[in-house]
């Protein structure tokens, strides 16, 4: 099987001649440049600065040398702007602080402190405050709350269209261009499944609703005041999931026309709904406000195209899969298995004919940067005994690999999971 066919087989639940194998096809299965830098030298190939194409969390390029030599078989069609609102061109010279050399986008534009605190702009507008901060010795960036907002207000009071107007748009002609010039591209000159990286499908996803990517973020922005407003002022929310589900439904469309059938795979949303030991909120509150735009989305992309639908949601969310499949949502990410109530076993006995489950792989807040190699790879043929069977599993880690993780472990990992000999 070519990659592509094996990801097309594992996406209908047949079984494929090997379980296929994801690094970097989205912003969250990828690798912290910091991470890349050293497993790249472990490797033996060439060591050079690493292009960070996420500098939210760092992530680094996964190039085509390091892509065939694991044997992956899924890249990802990325926008040309990231998180913080700027162009991945024009690459410029900057250190992490572990002394990683890596590129960073031409806009990417941030201060240090005397306590070496690190700030960015967003759109690399210094005029702007500043949307994220990373601490000295940090490995990502976390968004800083700039708006200030007045819970005095009535709801009738509040614009939230006017609020989140800078947050959501129809994509440019260049941007379509684009999509569709790589798709071509990564269509006939590879055999690699492809995943559509277009966004913009995220409803109140924590990450993205300081607004990051946005000079002068207005309304109600902090995450915590945000899922107040879900019992405070719900038709608050209810207006900008209408808003941005409109603008999503129209960018879809776009894409549709930009890369026609040559992405097997779109990516739609990156909220959580669940942490560490419960929902991020009752199931009555995410049918009211949330379902229904999200099976809006995914009946257009299935009624108007062969894509599977991609939704990433960390933590406990056994009690959403219920909905999640009634909603449509075809590959769930990350199967945080960490999770209370994230029984491998019992997920891939009730859904394993609903999802794909790309990811879940191994542990990576223990196992994976703490562990033995032994370790990784015990837990490595645990987690694709359970949840390759019958197709339907794509290999990834849970959630990105962070900064800290030895060499050893990922060579062992992935050696576990395509069976070849890295070094």
């Amino acid at each position: 099987m070519t990659s592509r066919e094996r990801l097309i087989a594992t996406l209908n639940h047949e079984s494929p001649d090997r379980i296929p194998l994801d690094l970097g096809a989205t912003s969250q299965t990828g690798i912290n440049a910091s991470s890349l830098y050293r497993l790249r030298k472990a490797l033996g190939l060439p060591e050079h600065r690493i292009r960070v194409i996420e500098p939210g969390q760092l992530l680094g390029e996964v190039e085509p040398d390091l892509l065939e030599l694991l044997g992956v078989d899924v890249v990802g069609l990325f926008n040309t702007t990231n998180y913080f609102g700027y162009k991945n061109d024009n690459w410029k010279k900057w250190q992490m602080d572990d002394g990683t050399p890596v590129w960073m986008g031409g806009g990417f534009a941030c201060d240090t402190d005397e306590t070496g605190k690190t700030y960015v702009y967003p759109q690399g507008d210094r005029t702007a405050e500043y949307s994220a901060m990373i601490p000295k010795g940090g490995s990502f960036f976390d968004s800083v709350p700039r708006a200030h907002f007045d819970w005095d207000l009535d709801e009738e009071d509040l614009k939230p269209l006017e609020d989140f107007k800078d947050d959501f748009s129809v994509v440019s002609d260049d941007e379509a261009r684009y999509w569709e010039k790589k798709s071509i591209e990564l269509y006939e000159n590879t055999d690699y499944g492809i995943v559509g990286m277009l966004g913009g499908g995220a409803l109140g996803d924590a990450a993205v609703i300081p607004g990051p990517a946005v000079k002068h973020p207005r309304g109600i922005r902090r995450v915590d005041d945000w899922l107040m407003a879900h019992s405070l002022y719900p038709d608050y929310i209810r207006a900008v999931f209408r808003y941005q589900t409109d603008i999503m439904l129209k960018n879809l469309e776009i894409y549709r026309q930009a890369v026609g059938e040559r992405i097997q795979v779109v990516w739609i949303s990156g909220t959580d709904f669940g942490n560490q030991i419960a929902g991020m909120m009752s199931l009555e509150t995410f049918r009211d406000l949330y379902k229904p735009f999200y099976k809006e989305i995914n009946d257009w992309v299935h009624k108007n195209t062969g894509w599977k639908t991609f939704y990433h949601t960390c933590g406990a969310v056994w009690d959403f899969l219920d909905d999640f499949a009634d909603m449509g949502l075809d590959c769930l990410n990350p199967l945080q298995l960490s999770a209370r109530g994230m029984d491998a076993v019992k997920i891939k006995e009730r859904y394993g004919k609903a999802f794909t489950f790309w990811g879940g792989g191994v542990d990576t807040q223990r196992v994976l940067p703490f562990g033995t190699p032994e370790e990784v790879r015990r837990q490595v043929r645990e987690r694709m005994d359970i949840l390759g069977k019958d197709g339907g599993f794509v290999f990834n880690t849970i959630h990105n690999i962070v900064a800290n993780v030895p060499a050893e472990n990922l060579i062992a990992m992935y050696e576990e999971v395509t069976g070849r000999t890295l070094r």
